[in-house]
């Protein structure tokens, strides 16, 4: 038996309300581009809008114009989706609450997870949406995952209850270590202000 490997999520599709809804939140809300639409083929009743969430990627959402806006809270039950979460730089981050209370929708407030920063809030369909910013950048050739991995394992070494900055920046340094060549005999810290 061998694995059906995934390379990325290709996209997700939500069921929405009406177009109009959609649009307003997915674009006017959360600045992803409106890049397509066409009949969702399954549905003759329904329409297939497709979003653009930064990463090329897509977001997709069946409308109809029959259906309401209901904001009650989508399912949490296990086999539901608990929530979505979409990446922010930190300039956009630092904006976020501020952007929310501007427009009456509540929210969590910033959490702290350690290595990212989140607010949650529900879209108007009651589906719970995360905003998340993580606290670092990989090094060159490397991804967050990357980075989580290995500051993982530090943090396991370490005995620690969860990942902090410590563990992002000793992981950083770590893969720079294993990654990039030097000519140095000796790569420990060192303190050359004596």
């Amino acid at each position: 038996m061998r694995k059906i490997q995934s390379q990325g999520v290709h996209h997700i599709t939500i069921v929405g309300a009406d177009r109009e809804t959609s649009i307003g939140f997915w674009e006017g809300m959360l600045g992803m581009p409106f890049v397509f639409e066409q009949p969702n083929l399954d549905n003759a009743g329904e329409s297939h809008l497709y979003f653009d969430p930064g990463d090329g990627r897509l977001i997709t959402v069946f409308t109809n114009e029959d259906r309401v806006v209901d904001p009650t809270p989508a399912p949490r039950e296990p086999g539901n989706v608990h929530h979505l979460a979409f990446s922010l730089s930190q300039a956009t981050f630092a904006q976020v609450v501020e952007r929310l209370d501007e427009r009456g929708i509540s929210h969590s407030g910033v959490k702290d997870r350690g290595f990212m920063d989140s607010v949650y809030f529900e879209d108007p369909l009651g589906l719970l949406i995360e905003l998340a910013s993580y606290r670092f950048e990989p090094p060159h050739g490397f991804t967050h995952a990357d980075v989580l991995l290995e500051a993982h394992q530090i943090r396991v070494e370490r005995d620690d209850h969860h990942i902090d900055t410590v563990h992002l920046a000793d992981a950083i340094e770590r893969l720079v270590e294993r990654s990039r060549a030097s000519l140095s005999d000796e790569r420990t810290a060192a303190h050359p202000y004596r």
